[in-house]
C-alpha cells in the first residue's frame, strides 16, 4: 500500500469519527427553535439560553465532583493493583490481570444492574452518591491499571535494591524514586479515568441517588421533552472540556503513551 492510499485511508477513518462531533457543534449554532441540521442560520441564543440554565450547571457540577472523586480512588487503588500485579503476583499474573480489566469486557448494562444489586444488599441503596462512587471506581479502575501497569514494565527492581541498600525506606523508596519514573502512566491512566467517569450514563443513571443528575443523564432527561438547539450547545461544552483536560495535561505534565 502506497504512502497516500496510507493517508487517505486515514484521513477517511478519521473523518468517520469526526462528523458526528462537527455536528453537534455545528447543530450548537442553529437559530431555529428545534435541532436540525444543517442549521438553519448561525446564532449564539441556544448558548445564551444554556448559560442561564442553572439545571444544567448543577448536572455539570456533579459530574465534575464524581469524575474527580471517582479518580482519585481509581488512581490510588489501580496504581497499587500494578504495582502488585507487575512485581509480585507471579503464577497469578493472568488471573489477576483478567479479574482488573472484567469490566471492560462485561456489557455495562449488566454491570449496572449487577451493582444495582449489589448496593441494595449492603444496605446503601440509592439514597446516597455511594453507590454512583463505587460503579464508576469499578469502570474506570481498569484504565489505571492498564496505564501504570505499561509504566511499570519498564521499571527494574535493582533500582529499589540500590535505594534500600542505602538505607531508604519502603515509603522513600516509592515517592523519590518509582513514583516519578511511572508518573506518566499514573497521570495518563487518571485522565483517561476522568473523562470516561465525566462521560458515564448507564452507571450513573442505574444508580444516582434521587434528585441528583449528572450531565450525561440531565441531557437524556431534557432530551426526552425537549429538542432545542440548547442540548447540543451543552454537549459541545463537554466536547471543549474533555479536549481541554486532554491538551492541558500533555503541554504542561507532559504526558506519554505507553503500550501495554
Amino acid at each position: 500500500m502506497s504512502k497516500h492510499m496510507l493517508n487517505g485511508y486515514c484521513l477517511i477513518i478519521y473523518g468517520f469519527l469526526l462528523l458526528p462531533i462537527l455536528v453537534v457543534v455545528g447543530a450548537s449554532f442553529n437559530a431555529g427553535a428545534f435541532l436540525t441540521f444543517p442549521p438553519q442560520g448561525l446564532s449564539f441564543r441556544w448558548y445564551v439560553v444554556f448559560f442561564h440554565n442553572d439545571v444544567f450547571w448543577r448536572a455539570i457540577r456533579t459530574s465534575l465532583w464524581v469524575a474527580a472523586v471517582s479518580t482519585l480512588i481509581s488512581g490510588v487503588i489501580g496504581t497499587m493493583a500494578a504495582m502488585f500485579y507487575v512485581q509480585h503476583a507471579g503464577r497469578w499474573k493472568e488471573s489477576v490481570r483478567l479479574a482488573m480489566l472484567l469490566p471492560l469486557l462485561l456489557p455495562e448494562v449488566l454491570t449496572a444492574i449487577s451493582l444495582l444489586f449489589f448496593v441494595y444488599a449492603i444496605g446503601i441503596g440509592t439514597t446516597t452518591m455511594a453507590g454512583m462512587l463505587i460503579g464508576h471506581v469499578l469502570m474506570t479502575l481498569p484504565f489505571v491499571f492498564i496505564n501504570v501497569s505499561a509504566a511499570m514494565e519498564a521499571y527494574e527492581p535493582s533500582w529499589s535494591l540500590a535505594a534500600r541498600s542505602l538505607g531508604a525506606g519502603p515509603f522513600t523508596r516509592f515517592r523519590r524514586i518509582m513514583l516519578p519514573l511511572i508518573k506518566p502512566g499514573v497521570i495518563g491512566g487518571c485522565l483517561f479515568a476522568f473523562i470516561i467517569s465525566f462521560d458515564l450514563f448507564t452507571i450513573s443513571f442505574m444508580l444516582k441517588n434521587v434528585g441528583t443528575a449528572t450531565l450525561p443523564i440531565q441531557i437524556y432527561d431534557y432530551l426526552r421533552t425537549n429538542f432545542t438547539p440548547e442540548a447540543a450547545a451543552v454537549s459541545t461544552l463537554s466536547i471543549v472540556m474533555t479536549v481541554v483536560v486532554v491538551v492541558v495535561s500533555e503541554k504542561l505534565i507532559g504526558l506519554r503513551i505507553h503500550r501495554f
